[in-house]
């Protein structure tokens, strides 16, 4: 959590926000993405309207947007390495590796279509577009997409440690595969560990429209125990002690969620003129 946070830290222009802050923001958000079916657009919005003292929603936005787009392609990185390994893995069968090369296949265009919609500055040309159509918030849509074309143009090298920032942190998760392995007695090596962290990954991706993919994780991880060798029900047993981690920072997140209460924050005439603009 806090080597995303840090993530994200980099995707923001200009950071003043005190770091507990991010994480705190990242907690909450996180569990309102793991217990609702908004496809994570609520978790987002969210981390904006609680850091909202901190940072305008003019800077908070377009990096929440930008962290996305560098936590997706660290996540197709995750995979590529996972797929990699189970290449040159004898316990994987042909059946789990064509599935785990298809997801690739569809996380790459999914990621590289997202960032390619924010450089090509598509964002810009919708609100234009809303605007002769008579939508309003073109002015929001334009400033929006500057921020995002200006970040990639000027601050790539933040936008790639963000990406390795949130590779980082997919590592830490497959040596949390380590333990758990360890846990149920299994044999144990990073390898394997970290070809499941890659399928869990994966499937969380393609499956981002079911709250915590609920199901799906359990019945892909099923598959791949029983592609190592391990029985099926050891897959299900490892589903569920990472559920129930999930399960204490959703917790955690629930609480920041309310302790972080709602402030008054001060509104200078220019900005409340562009809002109700």
């Amino acid at each position: 959590m806090v080597v995303d946070s840090y993530g994200w830290r980099y995707a923001i222009a200009h950071d003043r926000t005190p770091f507990h802050r991010l994480v705190a923001a990242r907690c909450a958000g996180d569990a309102v993405n793991a217990i609702t079916a908004v496809a994570a657009v609520g978790g987002e919005a969210t981390k904006a309207w609680l850091l909202r003292r901190d940072l305008s929603y003019r800077e908070s936005v377009p990096s929440l947007i930008v962290a996305k787009t560098a936590e997706v392609l660290s996540q197709a990185l995750l995979l590529a390495v996972g797929v990699a390994l189970a290449w040159t893995t004898p316990a994987v069968g042909s059946v789990l590796r064509r599935a785990m090369l298809y997801l690739l296949i569809v996380e790459l265009i999914g990621a590289g279509g997202f960032l390619a919609v924010q450089v090509a500055g598509t964002v810009g040309k919708t609100g234009r577009i809303l605007g002769w159509a008579g939508g309003s918030g073109i002015r929001h849509a334009q400033q929006l997409d500057e921020a995002l074309r200006g970040f990639y143009r000027h601050q790539w090298r933040r936008f790639l440690v963000s990406v390795g920032l949130y590779f980082v942190g997919w590592l830490l998760g497959a040596v949390q595969g380590v333990l758990i392995l360890q846990s149920l007695g299994l044999p144990a090596s990073l390898v394997t560990a970290t070809i499941i962290e890659a399928l869990w990954s994966a499937v969380r991706f393609a499956t981002f429209f079911i709250p915590a993919s609920l199901g799906t994780l359990e019945a892909a991880l099923a598959a791949a125990f029983g592609a190592f060798g391990f029985a099926a029900g050891t897959g299900l047993a490892f589903t569920l002690v990472r559920r129930a981690s999930q399960a204490v920072w959703i917790g955690v997140g629930v609480v920041v969620l309310a302790a972080m209460r709602p402030v008054s924050v001060p509104v200078s005439p220019a900005e409340s003129a562009s809002q109700a603009t």
